[in-house]
């Protein structure tokens, strides 16, 4: 009958204080959590409020440094599963926005976290993808320290090197509590090696870095008392433990009581007082009753059901059993724990539920950012097109009006052709073979250097000059008696590389002659002049001809309509070469009245030396 009734006492211990408590009931607690379970889940519901309004509000930033703060809040209270859940989201995020920094720290954590589960492969890869994350080369050689102590997880010696390497850079970045881990870590290395003095100086080294958190020096200590008790050394393991009692009973904390007389109870056992351990155990399970610290209840609770067990106490486990059952509803509405739990699960719902309208928020702003990408990219097409469009036009344009000005250019007077044959068939008339043949050949010279610029619409002021003396020297010979030329050239102009447009005087020169000077009575003058102005080329053809008024007087219809065909030529031509060559050509033309006769005309066009 007493055997049952322990049997159902057992299977009812396990089965409420397990299914109410398997979140929270983890084996590893992460060294550097100092804070009570009470405060870590005022941080954890803290944590997630401030989460739900991140998600409300979108705020990439806010969410990742949320969800971090959530995975510290169950660090804090040892639940390193949820905590390996939350880095990961927040991980994953801070990838998202490239946030470099943010994103080396979090891997780190998350790669404790997972060692601390024994994860040992996945810690090993968040170690390195760390390493890979940094830019310092201080947490570069950090993380792969810690990679490369998990890959030698059976060679506590060669594990110790590379936990030293990372005690120099952590002490040299000031970072304290992660030295203290570290030396708590080389402690445990040295414990797998028996060298227990060697790991209570590592402790020892660990307290120093810690020694304002109250909490975290308490469970080194206690780490130490443990290390003395293996090595059978009670005594001080016992004042260690006793000194840590005592001042968390003058410090009224309850947490570290109820742990230190857990602990006692522990070197008690193994140092043969049972009695004294039952008692530690008693004391500790009637402060965890009091306190509402359900976890704490149920380990002395454990272990006092244990020790019954093993001695046969039927009694006293009943009597346990009793007591036990008497204050479960006490205890349970002590246990604000589990209503934080509750609320928070109610909580992590509503997170879950916001995660997932964010998700679909994401996917429909993606949607829509391709939509107005394929947009974007079509119109910049169209704008592509319509552009590649407009430069052919333009393209074609421009080839139109080089094309015209080529033709322009290329025309010859009809009246110079057919006068230049006419005066060589004159002068074989006249038996002035010698003139013909010198006529013949400086025609002949001027033809072949129009044509080889003729597809050039500047040529340099030298060759200009050179093509006007030809073009003179022949009207010359054709009318020795009627004029003579004189070209003056501004010493100021390089006639080597200034550029003047090809062929645009000499229609100019060809009327001064024709409709001017071969109608004197007396020889008259054609003066050519190159000037530079202001930083303008200033062309001046001044001829003391009949004039204008009464060359128009004297015309034919053929000649009229030639003259007109010169100077319409021109204006043309001007007017293309402006287009093209984005240029300021000038022209005009003036008779002389104030006592001459005679016609001026003047061309003026910037000084160029290359077009």
């Amino acid at each position: 009958m007493r055997m049952t009734r322990k049997l159902v006492f057992f299977a009812f211990i396990f089965l409420s204080l397990n299914l109410t408590f398997e979140a929270s009931a983890q084996d590893s607690i992460q060294p550097s959590a100092t804070r009570s379970k009470k405060a870590a889940s005022y941080k954890i519901s803290k944590a997630a409020d401030d989460l739900k309004e991140s998600l409300d509000a979108n705020d990439e930033v806010q969410i990742a440094k949320n969800y971090e703060k959530l995975a510290d809040g169950f660090l804090e209270k040892g639940d390193n599963a949820k905590a390996e859940e939350y880095l990961k989201k927040a991980l994953a995020t801070y990838t998202k926005l490239k946030r470099t920094s943010d994103r080396t720290r979090v891997t780190r954590s998350l790669a404790k976290v997972q060692e601390s589960q024994q994860k040992v492969s996945a810690a090993i890869k968040s170690y390195e993808a760390a390493g890979a994350a940094a830019e310092e080369q201080e947490v570069i050689q950090l993380n792969r320290n810690d990679a490369n102590r998990l890959r030698n997880i059976n060679n506590p010696a060669a594990q110790t090197s590379f936990v030293q390497s990372n005690i120099q850079l952590l002490e040299k970045a000031d970072k304290k509590e992660e030295v203290a881990d570290a030396y708590v870590q080389q402690a445990q290395m040295n414990l797998q090696q028996k060298n227990k003095d060697v790991a209570i100086q590592s402790y020892e080294k660990a307290i120093t870095y810690v020694k304002d958190q109250p909490e975290e020096v308490a469970k080194l200590k206690t780490e130490i008392a443990k290390v003395y008790a293996s090595d059978n050394q009670f005594d001080k393991a016992l004042e260690i433990s006793e000194k840590l009692l005592a001042d968390a009973k003058t410090a009224n904390d309850f947490d570290t009581q109820i742990k230190q007389l857990q602990t006692l109870a522990t070197i008690y056992f193994k140092k043969n007082e049972p009695e004294k351990a039952v008692l530690c155990l008693k004391q500790a399970y009637h402060l965890a009753l009091q306190q509402g610290e359900t976890d704490e209840v149920k380990n002395s609770l454990l272990q006092l059901l244990q020790y019954y067990k093993t001695h046969g106490k039927d009694k006293e486990s009943i009597a346990l059993y009793d007591d036990f059952f008497q204050n479960f509803d006490k205890l349970i509405r002590n246990d604000s724990s589990l209503i934080d739990e509750k609320t928070f699960q109610v909580t992590e719902e509503k997170i879950r539920q916001l995660e997932k309208e964010k998700a679909l928020k994401d996917e429909l702003i993606a949607k829509k950012n391709t939509f107005n990408y394929v947009l974007l990219g079509s119109l910049l097409l169209l704008l592509l097109l319509v552009g590649l469009i407009v430069k052919a036009l333009y393209s074609i344009k421009t080839k139109n009006k080089e094309i015209a000005l080529q033709s322009l250019r290329r025309e010859m007077n009809p009246h110079f052709i057919f006068n230049s044959l006419n005066s060589v068939n004159q002068f074989i008339s006249q038996n002035k073979e010698l003139e013909a043949n010198k006529y013949l050949s400086s025609y002949s010279h001027l033809m072949r250097n129009m044509m080889e610029n003729s597809n050039k619409d500047f040529i340099s002021l030298s060759n200009e000059i050179e093509q006007l003396k030809k073009y003179l020297n022949l009207e010359h010979l054709r009318f020795q008696d009627k004029f003579d030329y004189q070209i003056v050239v501004d010493d100021a102009l390089d006639t080597e590389t200034t550029l003047v447009p090809n062929m645009l005087i000499q229609p100019h020169l060809e009327n001064a002659i024709w409709h001017g000077l071969r109608y004197r009575e007396t020889k008259g003058l054609l003066l050519l002049k190159f000037e530079l102005n202001r930083g303008k080329v200033s062309v001046i053809v001044d001829d003391n001809g009949i004039g204008l008024t009464e060359s128009a007087a004297l015309k034919t219809r053929n000649q009229k309509v030639h003259q007109s065909r010169g100077v319409t030529n021109t204006k043309e031509r001007i007017n293309l070469l402006n287009e093209l060559y984005k240029t300021n050509i000038g022209f005009s033309i003036t008779e002389k009245n104030s006592g001459t006769t005679g016609t001026i005309v003047t061309l003026t066009f910037p000084l160029l030396d290359k077009v």
